[in-house]
């Protein structure tokens, strides 16, 4: 299908972070597929409405009704990636949180777009409680996502499917977003399932990581807490997000690409 208009909906994964910076703003894997979406349809115009740190009620009380306005059938491809925030709070409660998913992929659908959905990769490098628990909080998250996927008509992409993308070498150094290189191969993804022009390079495997000597992997992990670590326990102990404050990148629709 050729798509007339491409809105992004979620949190810092569908912002952009930390993909290159062009014009002031992080690019990020869903304005590389507008680009490709673009190519078919000279009217294209796309929407980014996803800010950082937002949780999944934000999303769905915030963002859908925006974008509501927007959509105009099938033509309207809307991506809802929201609740891996949610799922990494120590308070994290699945009994709230995952019925809110689904009401706001039933708006969405109900509006007549076409909607992508994402499950995550729920495994992480490294072995101990918080591995655990990461692989037990986002399992569970994901098969929520897949329930909501065959109840509602959207498009599903499974993480599992790429589970080499949890490669740091994939990851920004604050462990926890893509590096452009990330968000290159997710955006390919995204286009191949989407049935676009695509690179099928993203799936090739990057060669063995050499081992770091242990005095590296050490002053690396104290640079990381010092830089990302203590500061995001610090936002949570007041209360604060690191999107607080900010606008989404393109509120309205934008005729694509406006560079």
């Amino acid at each position: 299908m050729k798509y007339s208009r491409f809105i992004a909906l979620g949190d810092s994964m569908t912002e952009g972070m930390s993909d290159e910076v062009v014009d002031g703003k992080y690019r990020g894997w869903a304005d590389r597929v507008a680009d490709t979406l673009a190519k078919s349809n000279p009217d294209f115009t796309y929407m980014n409405l996803a800010v950082r740190g937002k949780l999944l009620k934000q999303v769905v009380e915030d963002q859908i009704p925006h974008a509501l306005k927007f959509i105009e059938g099938k033509q309207t491809l809307v991506s809802f990636h929201a609740g891996a925030n949610d799922v990494l709070r120590p308070n994290y409660k699945p009994e709230i949180s995952l019925p809110e998913y689904e009401k706001g992929i039933k708006q969405l659908t109900d509006a007549g777009a076409t909607v992508i959905v994402f499950t995550v990769i729920d495994k992480v490098e490294g072995k101990g409680k918080t591995a655990t628990l990461w692989h037990q909080r986002f399992s569970a998250f994901n098969e929520n996502v897949r329930m909501v996927a065959q109840k509602y008509p959207t498009i599903l992409f499974e993480g599992k499917n790429a589970e080499f993308l949890n490669d740091r070498r994939f990851l920004a150094f604050d462990r926890l977003h893509m590096n452009p290189e990330g968000h290159r191969r997710l955006a390919n993804a995204v286009l191949e399932g989407l049935d676009y022009e695509f690179d099928s390079n993203w799936r090739i495997l990057l060669p063995e990581a050499k081992e770091k000597s242990k005095l590296v992997k050490t002053l690396v992990n104290i640079i990381w807490v010092g830089v990302f670590l203590i500061p995001w326990i610090w936002r949570r102990i007041r209360g604060k997000s690191s999107g607080d404050g900010r606008v989404a990148k393109y509120l309205e629709p934008v005729k694509w690409p406006i560079r």
